[in-house]
């Protein structure tokens, strides 16, 4: 490693999972610093009121980044109350074109127990096929295993924490110290 690079945070698993009218979003707890855990019990599932309404937000990557874009979304449903496809839209080409965002690294997971949008840096805000979604370094693996669970009878809630717990069983970057919000329903 050069002098002047950093290791580089690493670490969450958040998913998003809408069925039988409920979205659930749950996060892991740890946040990696190279390869040594720094924190096993950070919370990356937050509930925000923007306007008085309930809107759930999941999110991976830098912290103060993705507070800050928590902030902007807030501000931005606020002033479209309800709407919220309209309000991530707004602050993906806000994350687009103003310099000081554009350096911002971090994606969201965010939903209003009717909508569920992951929203990125390049722009993007996608509606998740098969109603489900996972963001981070486990989210793959969460996506996978909630795939597989979404045609059991299983809750929302249960496919999320078990697709939860088969991410922790493999990246090193997850672990099983979970948040987990419900909205809808």
């Amino acid at each position: 490693m050069q002098e002047n690079e950093f290791p580089g945070w690493h670490g969450t698993t958040i998913i998003g999972v809408k069925k039988g009218g409920k979205v659930v979003i749950a996060g892991d707890g740890q946040v990696s610093l190279g390869q040594t855990v720094i924190k096993g019990t950070a919370r990356k599932v937050r509930r925000i009121s923007p306007g008085g309404s309930d809107v759930v937000c999941g999110f991976a990557g830098s912290t103060a980044d993705a507070f800050t874009l928590l902030e902007r979304l807030e501000a931005k449903l606020e002033s479209t109350p309800g709407q919220l496809a309209r309000g991530c839209v707004e602050l993906a080409k806000d994350w687009r074109t103003d310099k000081y965002l554009q350096k911002l690294e971090a994606m969201l997971i965010v939903s209003d127990g009717e909508q569920m949008f992951v929203i990125t840096g390049a722009g993007d805000v996608l509606e998740p096929e098969h109603d489900v979604t996972a963001i981070g370094s486990g989210g793959n693996y969460a996506l996978a295993a909630a795939r597989g669970l979404m045609e059991t009878d299983f809750s929302a809630e249960e496919i999320a924490r078990k697709a939860m717990a088969i991410a922790a069983d493999i990246c090193v970057y997850t672990n099983g110290n979970l948040t987990v919000e419900t909205i809808g329903g």
